[in-house]
């Protein structure tokens, strides 16, 4: 397909960040390959009557299974040059270590960390070919800091910044920015209802996150900022 729309793919946008991020990209008219599982969602993200719905293609994605994200990417591939990848699908289960369930840990590591390594792979090709591309990472400061009741989340976000600065040094000479970005606290439904209830007007909002993710992206600079934490103005919980 020749001429095909320079797009960037966001996962995790059915809620939170990722939904944010995709709004913001659309209202600025860039074609977003929004993925997520949870498809009802995902097509109410941009309304039908929003002048720049043109710009947004929602994909039912679960970046946790491998065989359905490859089968996904290859028609993805045939549809858009996707010059992008904003990795931000996460799930967590706020529990200790010796009470987290197998299946949680296995679910917790394929979405955060397997999902995104997947996608990466999937995309790094193009972007070599065409020697130009930006991938960007949202990690969280659970990458960096000890938060407790957050052991195998921040092991996946943690895992996740150290394959990014390989990658990082391997294709830097193709001209292919990656940026890890650290959110502190941000009002998004990954925090249990109760959490959410008593600090949320802590907390950064989803919006203001989403927007300083496209300032960041789009950038257009020969400066790479390759980490960047963000954090509410009155500090963590």
């Amino acid at each position: 397909m020749k001429n095909k729309p320079r797009s960037v793919i966001v996962t995790g946008a059915s809620s939170g960040i990722g939904k944010e991020i995709a709004r913001v990209f659309v209202r600025n008219k860039i074609h977003v390959v929004a993925c997520s599982r949870k498809w009802t969602k995902l097509k109410s993200v941009i309304s039908h009557r929003d002048e720049n719905y043109m710009y947004y293609h929602p994909y039912k994605i679960d970046v946790g299974n491998l065989t359905g994200t490859k089968k996904a990417f290859s028609e993805i591939s045939k549809k858009f040059t996707v010059y992008g990848l904003v990795n931000n699908a996460g799930i967590t289960a706020f529990k200790t270590a010796v009470d987290h369930t197998e299946k949680e840990i296995e679910n917790i590591l394929k979405v955060n960390l397997f999902g995104a390594i997947h996608l990466t792979k999937f995309t790094l090709p193009g972007m070599l070919k065409r020697n130009e591309g930006i991938i960007l990472n949202i990690l969280s400061v659970a990458a960096k800091n000890v938060f407790t009741n957050s052991s195998v989340y921040s092991a996946s976000k943690a895992g996740l910044l150290a394959y990014m600065n390989v990658v990082r040094e391997e294709v830097k000479e193709s001209n292919i920015k990656i940026i890890n970005i650290f959110p502190g606290a941000t009002a998004t439904p990954i925090w249990p209802d109760k959490a959410l209830n008593n600090f949320a007007g802590r907390m950064m909002t989803a919006e203001d996150v989403a927007e300083f993710v496209f300032t960041v992206f789009n950038m257009n600079s020969t400066v790479v900022p390759e980490e960047i934490v963000i954090r509410p103005v009155h500090g963590d919980l």
